[in-house]
Order: structure tokens, then C-alpha cells, then sequence
């Protein structure tokens, strides 16, 4: 009797995966200078004090957004519709489903704290058997070739 429920979705390779979260680098890098150009030109003068914190806070939150919003409405950043990748639950057989709003805040937060950790989460798909990152893992999410 076999236990561990097989999953009939290819994981991408490592390549693939590490060429799509260079090119959402690329995207979150745009999106933050526009929202902290906004801020600055509502708010004024970030460098220091209260503001320089809240100013973090906007561009985390800003972040979130794109990426939650995302992540629910297609499963696929603008980066994983380039290199044809898609972020799922698998149900089992050959169905899956989009994330939640709950569970891709949820993988937003883990992997924010995954960055914070030097990126320990997104390295664990080197050793991971399915490819997968560390908070996909943990929430039973994966990214799958579309």
C-alpha cells in the first residue's frame, strides 16, 4: 500500500525556475520604484525617522499585492507566463486549482521570511526531490510546467 499520493505534474528545472525569479526580480525592482516614487511625492522625504519604516512597510505591502493578486487570479506572475510556468494545488490525479487569497498571502509571508533567511527557502530546491521551494513545501503548493 503506498501512502504518498504521486502528483502527475513536471516540475520545472532548476534553470527555468532560477531564470524566472531573476526576471521577477527585474519586475519587483520597476514596481518598487514606481510605489516609492508615489510615496515620496505623497508623503515627502523618506531617507530617515518613521517615514523610512513606512516607506518599507508600502513597498513589502505593494509587493504582496502584485504577487497575491497574481497568484489567485492566474496562478503565474508576469515572469512565470514568460517561461510558461504555473503555480497550483494539486488535488490529486490530473486536476488542480488556483491559490486562495488566504494561502498565497500566507506563501507571500514565508517566502519574504525565506529572503530574510538568505534566500534558505528558494535554495531548498536544489535538494528537494520535486523541485520545489521550501515554502511550497510546507503549504502543498507547487509550480508546475503549463
Amino acid at each position: 500500500m503506498q501512502n504518498k499520493q504521486s502528483i502527475p505534474f513536471e516540475a520545472p528545472s532548476l534553470l527555468k525556475l532560477g531564470a524566472c525569479l531573476i526576471y521577477d526580480a527585474l519586475v519587483i525592482i520597476a514596481l518598487s520604484f514606481a510605489c516609492a516614487l508615489l510615496f515620496v511625492w505623497l508623503a515627502g522625504d523618506a531617507t530617515h525617522g518613521v517615514k523610512r519604516y513606512l516607506l518599507q512597510l508600502f513597498l513589502w505591502g505593494s509587493i504582496g499585492i502584485y504577487f497575491v493578486w497574481c497568484w489567485q487570479k492566474s496562478g503565474q506572475t508576469l515572469a512565470m507566463q514568460t517561461w510558461k510556468l504555473k503555480l497550483v494545488t494539486p488535488c490529486g490525479g490530473e486536476e488542480s486549482q488556483l491559490l486562495s487569497v488566504k494561502l498565497a498571502m500566507i506563501r507571500y509571508v514565508l517566502a519574504s521570511i525565506s529572503l530574510m533567511l538568505f534566500g534558505f527557502g528558494f535554495l531548498w530546491a536544489i535538494i528537494d526531490r520535486d523541485r520545489l521551494f521550501l515554502h511550497d513545501r510546507l503549504l502543498k503548493t507547487r509550480i508546475i510546467l503549463r
